[in-house]
């Protein structure tokens, strides 16, 4: 049950992926480079990871909610700071 829960997010990291990908292939509007593509993939892979140790190793209903809702809210912060530059660091993407 736990290794079909992961295979499902993994698999939905390459369908996540794959978006950008095809959007290439039909625009110029979509310009992502073999960096983007690791960067996101890593970002996701450690949402993926983080979570599913969430989900095994606490078992309180009400804090896995918390910690995946930080989790997430740290991963879209990152995620918006690569993309459009947020707080001016060094990494921005504009």
């Amino acid at each position: 049950m736990k290794n079909k829960r992961l295979l499902k997010m993994l698999l939905g990291i390459i369908g996540l992926l794959l978006i950008p990908a095809i959007a290439m292939l039909f625009t110029t509007e979509v310009n992502w480079s073999v960096g983007d593509f690791v960067a996101m993939g890593t970002l996701l892979l450690t949402v993926v990871f983080t979570t599913e140790f969430i989900l095994r190793k606490i078992t309180h209903k009400n804090r896995r909610i918390a910690f995946i809702a930080v989790v997430i809210s740290i991963f879209l912060l990152i995620w918006v700071e690569l993309a459009v530059g947020i707080f001016n660091s060094p990494f921005a993407g504009s």
